[in-house]
């Protein structure tokens, strides 16, 4: 499973999209206006939920293009060169970020900005309009390690910017088998970032961007003690890499963690833990969650840990040859499991502020001081655009209150496919129920679907939710659902699509989805 070339595995090369304009033609794409003679500014956004706020600040002075189309995932969209050339044309850009976007969408973003033109990350600016962030909590409940890699910091003093990299490599592997390290994309297709059954070599690498984190698989072809050494590197926009850190990693498979855990060693066999790499500071850790129960997290040097694999963890490998990298189909391996399906790279605050009507009018404000600085001519529309919009913005925050406040609030649980309703949750009283995500290399087994059924019973809810367009990402949750005879209702998470195609009417949806699916009162 290497990939061809000299680049290393899962590295997105974005150089392309600033080289290639010249072969970029004008077809229309979707998410994009139809061409404005009149208008003042082009702006340019990665979303078609921001683009929708554009245009109702910027009226008909702004001709607005969305880079990722109706019904695709921003978390996983990678940029084309149409995308670039639509950028470099841009007199203003707006990102979400906060690790929202795809690593390679915001390379290509500020790669092809015009210089001296604004490029906005609206969910970082919006904070000092009042917007209110909030941790992304992932509660998954394993019965197992949740084990991936992160980086944190934003390496400032080392020239890091949110378009640097941050590689890491596996470099050396001691232990009775061999370790392979992937993911699983959404498709199930699986990227191999680590594999030292081949030898290790410059292509067992991956990338990061700052203070970010990805979920992986960690498979292991034999019982054993394990030690994986891994470096950091910081990778800057012309190419050029320095070290940043090293660190060994102990982890102990099928085999009882207390036989080489020495005095004061921690023994990490559950909750959340990442491979981390500090590009503040350049240690390496294991950034766990272990010893606070899941309410924050920590860092603990590489040789203060033991990560414990059980023998619960064996799986078969699947009868599959995109898995046959794994070995022979129906041979047992030890697995610690991805746990999320699809390529799900994020950072510590939840990007997903919209979800709080609160917040995207903060948003909105943000949006025309942006467009007046740029336009003056057009500060006074803007202004009273905008003005417009909050106070339906203000209307709509009551009426997503208020639907809600009617649901009976034992009800008020959320079982989703994504990780994407925390702000909703939490600005009008809701809670995001964690479940059992079946691993994803694998049919989900009877234990799978017992712990999500043992959830749904539990909470006693009467429907769960998807998003539109993660529908494909949902076969476990709607099956069960079935069987469970609850509803499998919908809500509009990061993407609109043929039937939504505004934020307010996304929000109203969602107000009036769960109010109707979770036993509203009116």
């Amino acid at each position: 499973m290497r990939m061809p070339g000299p680049a290393p595995r899962a590295l997105v090369t974005t150089a392309v999209l600033a080289l290639a304009l010249s072969g970029c033609t004008g077809h229309a794409r979707p998410g994009a206006d139809t061409d404005r003679p009149g208008a003042a500014l082009r702006v340019v956004t990665t979303t078609e939920i921001l683009a929708d706020l554009v245009r109702q600040v910027g009226g008909d002075r702004v001709q607005v293009d969305s880079i990722v189309p109706p019904g695709a995932d921003p978390h996983a969209y990678e940029p084309t060169p149409r995308d670039a050339d639509t950028v470099s044309r841009a007199d203003v850009t707006f990102t979400n970020h906060l690790l929202l976007e795809e690593h390679a969408l915001i390379k290509a973003v500020d790669a092809n900005a015009r210089k001296g033109t604004p490029n906005v990350s609206l969910a970082e600016a919006s904070e000092t309009y009042g917007a209110h962030v909030i941790p992304l909590v992932e509660d998954i409940g394993l019965d197992v390690l949740w084990l991936g890699l992160r980086v944190r910091g934003d390496g400032a003093a080392r020239g890091a910017t949110r378009s640097s990299d941050v590689l890491l490599s596996a470099t050396d592997v001691q232990g009775p088998g061999k370790l392979v390290a992937y993911l699983t994309e959404s498709l199930g297709q699986p990227l191999v970032l680590f594999d030292s059954r081949d030898g290790l070599t410059a292509k067992d690498t991956t990338s990061l961007p700052p203070a970010a984190h990805t979920h992986l698989n960690w498979a292991f072809t034999e019982p054993g003690v394990y030690r994986l050494t891994l470096e950091a590197k910081l990778k800057n926009a012309h190419g050029a890499s320095r070290p940043v850190g090293r660190g060994t990693f102990t982890l102990a498979v099928g085999v009882d963690p207390h036989t080489v855990a020495g005095p004061g060693t921690t023994i990490l066999d559950r909750g959340h833990t990442d491979l981390t790499v500090n590009i503040d500071n350049g240690r390496l850790s294991a950034f766990t969650d272990l010893r606070t129960h899941g309410r924050t997290q920590e860092e603990i040097p590489p040789g203060e840990v033991v990560v414990e694999v059980p023998n619960r963890t064996l799986v078969k490998v699947p009868d599959d040859p995109r898995f046959s990298f794994l070995g022979r189909g129906g041979t047992e391996i030890h697995q610690l499991p991805q746990a999320v399906l699809g390529k799900h790279v994020h950072g510590e605050i939840d990007p997903h502020l919209w979800q709080d009507v609160r917040n995207a009018k903060a948003y909105t404000q943000l949006i025309r001081d942006t467009l007046r600085d740029r336009d003056p001519a057009g500060a006074a529309a803007y202004t009273a655009n905008s003005r417009r919009y909050e106070n339906e913005l203000d209307s709509l925050d009551t009426y997503v209150r208020d639907r809600i406040a009617h649901i009976p609030p034992g009800r008020r649980q959320l079982i989703t496919t994504h990780d994407a309703f925390g702000y909703l949750a939490e600005a009008y009283g809701m809670t995001v129920a964690g479940f059992v995500v079946p691993n994803p290399a694998q049919e989900p087994s009877a234990d799978d679907v017992e712990k999500l059924t043992r959830t749904i019973k539990n909470l006693k809810v009467p429907a769960v939710f998807m998003e539109p367009n993660l529908a494909r990402r949902a076969t476990v949750l709607t099956q069960v659902a079935e069987d469970q005879h609850v509803d499998v209702c919908t809500l509009y998470g990061d993407a609109f699509d043929a039937n939504v195609r505004h934020y307010t009417d996304m929000m109203r949806h969602n107000a009036d989805e769960l109010s109707t699916c979770l036993g509203g009162t009116r």
